[in-house]
C-alpha cells in the first residue's frame, strides 16, 4: 500500500527540498503536489532534484487553464530529469474558479478532461515514437508537432495520468482513462467511498471495453493525529478551519449529506456566498470533525485508518507533522503500509 506524504500547500519554496528529502527517509512513498498558491510543476521539479527514490505526483494540476501541449511537454521534462518518478495529475476544478480566478472559458467538464486526457496521451506518442501528431477531439485539435519541436522518446514509460473529483460522473471518467483516481479531503469518507466512489469507478472501467485493470484508488483524508491528546486538539483546529472552506464549496457537499449533515453544507455554501469567512470554522464542532475525517495519536493512527479504509483503496494520505521525531513517523509509515486497506474488489 502507498502511504503519500501531502506537501503543505501554503508552504515557502525555499523548504520544498528538504521538506521532500525528510518524506522521503521517512519512508513514504509518493509525495503529493496541490495547486493552490504556487505553480505545481515548480514545486515537483524542486522535490525531484532533491531526492531519489521518492514518486512526485502533482494533485491535482488545474487541467483547463493549460494548453494540453504545454502539460504534456512540462510532464515529459519531470520524467525524464527524475528517471520515471514524476506523474501527472489532472483536475477540472470548479466553475468559479475557471472562470473568475483563471479567466478562461467553462464547459461541460467531464468531457472536456476526458478530452484534454486523451490528447495528452496522444502528444506523448506522438513524443515516444516520433509519429505525425494528428488528434481531434471534441475540445482540442492538435495536427502539427515538427520534428524541431518533438523532444524525443524517453528511457521509461511515459508518465501515468492520475485525476480526481467528486461528483459520480467524474469518478467514472476515472475508471474509463485514469491509471489511479486520488479522493478530494472531502469525499475520502469510507461510506462515500463504498455507496458512489468504488461503483462509479466500476462503472467506468466497464464503459472502457477493454477490460483494463482500472486505476488505483488513493483515499486523501489526511487525519487527525498528533503524540498527545492535546496536541489532537491543537491539529483538529487547524483542519477544522480547512475543511469549512473546503465544505463551502457546493461540489463538495455530497460527503456531507451522506453522513445527514446536509443542513450544514447549506449554511457553509451561505457563509461563503456573503464573503463571511472569519466564521466557518466555527461551525464544524468536535462532533462533525470526528465523522468527517479519522483522528488518533501517532500510536492510535494506524489501527484507526484500518478499520476505516481496509477492503476500499491502494493508499491513504497523510500530513508530516513538523515537530514529531523522525523515528516517531517513521514507525507510523511503517505501520500503515501493513494495514491491509489493498484487499478491495475481492482481491
Amino acid at each position: 500500500m502507498e502511504i503519500i506524504a501531502s506537501w503543505p500547500a501554503n508552504a515557502p519554496l525555499t523548504g520544498v527540498a528538504a521538506w521532500a528529502l525528510r518524506a522521503e527517509e521517512l519512508g513514504f512513498d509518493v509525495m503529493h503536489v496541490p495547486e493552490t498558491i504556487h505553480d505545481p510543476f515548480t514545486v515537483a521539479a524542486l522535490a525531484l532534484a532533491s531526492t531519489t527514490t521518492l514518486t512526485v505526483r502533482t494533485s491535482m494540476v488545474v487541467a483547463f487553464p493549460r494548453s494540453p501541449m504545454l502539460t504534456a511537454y512540462t510532464a515529459w521534462d519531470l520524467a525524464n530529469f527524475s528517471e520515471g518518478r514524476f506523474q501527472l495529475g489532472l483536475a477540472s476544478q470548479v466553475r468559479g474558479n475557471i472562470v473568475g480566478r483563471y479567466s478562461v472559458e467553462w464547459s461541460e467538464p467531464v468531457a472536456r478532461l476526458r478530452d484534454y486526457i486523451r490528447a495528452v496521451r496522444a502528444i506523448f506518442h506522438c513524443f515516444q515514437t516520433g509519429e505525425e501528431l494528428n488528434y481531434e477531439g471534441t475540445h482540442y485539435t492538435f495536427t502539427r508537432l515538427q520534428p524541431y519541436f518533438n523532444p524525443g522518446p524517453l528511457t521509461m514509460p511515459p508518465p501515468q495520468i492520475w485525476t480526481g473529483g467528486v461528483n459520480p460522473k467524474m469518478c467514472e471518467l476515472a475508471g474509463e482513462v485514469s491509471d489511479g483516481f486520488v479522493c478530494h479531503p472531502t469525499n475520502s469518507h469510507p461510506a462515500l467511498l463504498s455507496t458512489t466512489i468504488l461503483p462509479a469507478l466500476e462503472a467506468g472501467i466497464r464503459a472502457a471495453g477493454d477490460r483494463r485493470a482500472g486505476p488505483r484508488i488513493i483515499a486523501g483524508p489526511q487525519p487527525v493525529m498528533g503524540a498527545t491528546p492535546a496536541a489532537l486538539a491543537a491539529v483538529r483546529d487547524a483542519r477544522r478551519s480547512e475543511l469549512a472552506f473546503l465544505y463551502s464549496t457546493p461540489a463538495y457537499r455530497p460527503q456531507l449529506e451522506l453522513l445527514g449533515l446536509g443542513d450544514l453544507g447549506d449554511k457553509l455554501v451561505a457563509m461563503s456566498k456573503a464573503s463571511d469567512w472569519s466564521h466557518l470554522a466555527s461551525h464544524l464542532n468536535d462532533d462533525v470533525m470526528d465523522r468527517v475525517v479519522p483522528h488518533g495519536t501517532f500510536d492510535e493512527i494506524p489501527d484507526v485508518l484500518d478499520r476505516w479504509y481496509s477492503g476500499l483503496c491502494d493508499g491513504i494520505v497523510l500530513g508530516v507533522p513538523a515537530d514529531a521525531a523522525d523515528s516517531t513517523i517513521r514507525t507510523l509509515v511503517d505501520r500503515c503500509k501493513a494495514i491491509a486497506t489493498t484487499r478491495r474488489r475481492g482481491g
